[in-house]
């Protein structure tokens, strides 16, 4: 049976070409997000150790309250506490370190890698520990100079004695490019380092540092470290510089598996997508070759030689499509790696080889499986019949089964969506699976009515190729409905991100009208926040009639993190249109704002005493002055101004609200002009802040849609496979119809019109379960701010022209061949 299967591999090169595209498109992405993912944490995981390698403690401050943001600082050390650690025995050139936000302002007016998704823009002192190589000038040794990483420098084109710009929390800072340095892969993160004093005023606070690092003279880490903890005052800490190494690579590593999965997530639902087209393309082989299974059988084979003659086949698929497949994989790391910035060579581990083989021959020989049984009930005595055709099933046991599946499914993404379960993904995951295998084996019974419908047109235009085409797509339910199901599955979790994009847009436009009654607000690009000093300029500013700065913190109540906002209240709830729903607005020192949902949660009322643990470790009670309704701006909880100074060493602002006297483009203009050496800073007004809102959500969606679109590639390859098969089961048919007169044209139309008719169908139903998964996922958000249902008709018509244009393209090649075929050889084709 082995040279069984090789002759007929050998035999039907063509098709199952087709059949592996489909396993090369699915394994490529599971290959390239496992290369990928791989290759960024050997990069991270170099940095680290190269940026530790010669620490063997790091003394840092406690943090008291977790901002939930692994990467969010910690509060200053002060300077005194360096000298403490130097008298420490065993203790080798420690070091202070200074860490915070540095824009460098390129000679085109704007902030390399500036964008709120761009790579981060790092300010620090320079120190000579080995981690960054001066490739070119010298160290910064006053105020007024810097060295810039290489490749900023570069894009920036600034060189060595160049006067550059750096923008800082403060604002603008002019200084001149003393060095260049190599601090190696970055991933395009931007450096500036300035000496320490300048670096202290700048980015933190003068005389203080982020941390302090050492090496050792002899003892180990752990013992040095206890050494280290002995002097140190309240309040800090000494950790052992293995122990930072695993904290950096915990973080990245955390990340970064989370990005692997969701990439993951995306390629298997291509898997999934691949795993139809396989399942028909080897039902229509087998059906294709039923004599001579029946041959076979005739002669000895036995089911089970059968059998395995067809898996035979599969394995030889899935093992040539997980080899492309894997080489494609690597290529497309390959792209996502230059896209990120990142240089040097991927990293190549058994990890994508095993999956990739894995996946593609598991996926192609589960697919293949039931038509493999199927060619093993052929019986004997079929071989000496004429008209031979494979067993069907009654479709009764389709409908049941797929409506079963389909209930069970909804009321699955119903329990995860409103049952207020603890992990609420798997039910929804296992619901869509299983509605997705509902409707696919319900959808031979749905076709024959929905392909009569859409078949019309193409009757009542092309009159007989149409007629021929709708009676083509009606006279295999089975096949037809397996081929648009491959399509339905891609556009359906497109439609869903689409009315989930759209909900989202509508949701924040009504926000905004409803709850910003602000003029303008002022926020910056980058991660560094403003300077408080920067509100009273803005307030200065010609036209504009009061600012109030916003800033957001991190504290503990009853032992549990949670956020708040906190600045000039009256500008706050005046610029939300926050209503207040009992209380007054006016704060004082200790007072404090909740909304109802927070007053109810806590048992809070106007006068309730929180006391609320600060980062800097200190705990201040705090009373309740007002409640309000729900406001998506403010948050939950607002505190006082002063509260929230007293213990925040360096604040950041991080929207500033304004009034004007008259919200005109000249007020506009006129703020713009006081921020003009600020190009990390944008004002927007209303118009404005709707359309960044938008741009945000486009580019998610874009973002999303983009990874689906790998499924829909791949169920287009299906319709090619399934068109290309049906021609080669018709030949007759088809030389039968060029005898009695049909012309080449005419029989290429029909061929495309039976592939709008199956891919339009499939988009059918696709865009049918994705508007109903969108609006049960926007439903279930409402609480979350998705508050307004939007489907965006116009796009999904779009969606529906794109399936028609696949059908199209997909008939092109299996309508040229049948056009090309010989009449004779085709009418005494068996």
């Amino acid at each position: 049976m082995a040279r069984v299967t090789l002759r007929n591999l050998a035999a039907h090169k063509i098709r199952l070409v087709l059949t592996a595209v489909a396993v090369i498109l699915g394994v490529a992405f599971v290959a390239g997000t496992l290369v990928f993912t791989d290759t960024m944490n050997r990069k991270f995981d170099d940095l680290f150790d190269r940026i530790g390698e010669n620490v063997a403690v790091d003394v840092r401050a406690s943090r008291v309250v977790d901002s939930g943001d692994e990467g969010a600082p910690r509060p200053p050390l002060p300077q005194s506490v360096l000298a403490l650690v130097r008298s420490v025995p065993g203790v080798k050139d420690p070091v202070g370190s200074v860490d915070g936000y540095a824009a460098l302002v390129g000679r085109n007016g704007k902030v390399v890698g500036a964008g709120q998704n761009g790579p981060p823009q790092l300010g620090t002192n320079w120190s000579d520990d080995g981690v960054a190589r001066l490739v070119s000038g010298r160290a910064p040794a006053a105020a007024g100079e810097v060295v810039v990483d290489r490749a900023s420098a570069k894009k920036a084109g600034y060189a060595v004695g160049d006067q550059v710009t750096v923008l800082v929390k403060a604002g603008p800072r002019r200084a001149t490019l003393v060095g260049t340095a190599d601090i190696g892969d970055m991933m395009g993160a931007t450096i500036v380092a300035f000496d320490t004093p300048t670096a202290q005023s700048l980015l933190l606070r003068p005389g203080y540092f982020s941390e302090i690092r050492m090496g050792s003279t002899g003892p180990d880490e752990a013992t040095l470290r206890d050494r280290v903890a002995r002097v140190l005052p309240s309040g800090t800490e000494a950790v052992t510089g293995a122990k930072l190494r695993d904290e950096n690579k915990s973080a990245v590593a955390s990340f970064m598996g989370f990005f692997r999965t969701f990439l993951l997530v995306f390629a298997l639902i291509s898997i999934f997508v691949g795993a139809f087209i396989i399942f028909n393309t080897f039902s229509m082989l087998v059906a294709q070759r039923t004599r001579e299974l029946a041959l076979l059988r005739a002669i000895g084979a036995a089911r089970s030689q059968v059998t395995r003659a067809v898996i035979g086949e599969a394995v030889a698929v899935g093992f040539v499509g997980s080899t492309l497949g894997l080489g494609a994989g690597v290529g497309l790391a390959a792209l996502l790696q230059s896209t990120t910035g990142g240089g040097g060579g991927l990293t190549f581990t058994a990890t994508p080889v095993l999956w990739s083989y894995t996946v593609g021959i598991v996926v192609t020989v589960v697919s293949a499986y039931f038509p493999a049984r199927r060619a093993a009930k052929v019986p004997p005595v079929a071989a000496m019949r004429d008209d031979v055709a494979m067993p069907q099933r009654s479709m009764r046991i389709r409908l049941a089964a797929g409506s079963l599946l389909t209930l069970v499914g909804a009321a699955l993404i119903t329990l995860g969506l409103f049952g207020h379960v603890s992990n609420a993904v798997v039910p929804v995951g296992v619901g869509a699976f299983a509605v997705f295998l509902g409707v696919a084996l319900l959808a031979p019974v749905i076709s024959r009515p929905v392909v009569r419908v859409l078949g019309w047109p193409f009757a009542r235009l092309l009159r007989t190729p149409g007629r021929l085409a709708r009676q083509n797509a009606l006279r295999n339910p089975r096949r037809t409905a397996a081929t648009a199901s491959a399509l339905m599955i891609g556009l359906a979790l497109i439609t869903a991100v689409n009315v989930l994009g759209s909900s989202m847009r509508s949701s924040v436009e009504a926000q905004v009208d409803k709850q910003f009654g602000a003029d303008y607000v002022v926020e910056p690009t980058g991660a560094g926040g403003l300077a408080p000093e920067l509100v009273a300029r803005v307030k200065a500013t010609g036209g504009v009639k009061d600012a109030g700065a916003m800033y957001s913190g991190s504290a503990k109540i009853s032992g549990k993190r949670v956020r708040y906002t906190s600045g000039d209240t009256a500008e706050m709830l005046s610029g939300t249109r926050a209503r207040l729903v009992s209380g007054s607005g006016a704060l004082g020192r200790d007072g404090m704002l909740v909304d109802e949902a927070t007053a109810r949660k806590d048992s809070l009322s106007v006068g309730s005493a929180v006391p609320l643990l600060f980062p800097d470790g200190r705990t201040e009670t705090l009373h309740v002055r007002g409640v309000y309704a729900k406001n998506q701006f403010l948050g939950g909880r607002v505190v006082a101004q002063g509260a929230y100074l007293a213990h925040t060493p360096d604040p950041a602002v991080d929207v500033i609200i304004v009034t004007a006297d008259r919200a005109d483009a000249a007020t506009k203009a006129a703020i713009e002009r006081t921020l003009s050496a600020r190009p990390d800073v944008k004002v927007q007004d209303q118009s404005a802040l709707k359309a960044d809102a938008r741009k945000q959500v486009d580019g998610f969606v874009t973002f999303l849609t983009i990874l689906l679109i790998m499924s829909v590639v791949i169920a287009a390859v299906g319709v090619v496979n399934t068109l290309a098969l049906s021609v080669i089961e018709r030949t007759r048919e088809i030389g039968l119809l060029r005898a009695i007169g049909i012309s080449r044209r005419q029989l290429r139309r029909m061929i495309r019109a039976e592939s709008v008719v199956i891919a339009v169908f499939g988009a059918l139903l696709g865009i049918g379960i994705g508007v109903a998964f969108g609006a049960a996922l926007q439903h279930a958000l409402r609480d979350k701010g998705l508050s307004e249902l939007s489907v965006p008709v116009g796009t999904l018509a779009g969606y529906l022209v794109v399936a028609a244009v696949i059908g199209v393209l997909a008939a092109l090649w299996p309508a040229w061949r049948a056009g090309r075929m010989d009449v004779l050889k085709a009418i005494s084709t068996e």
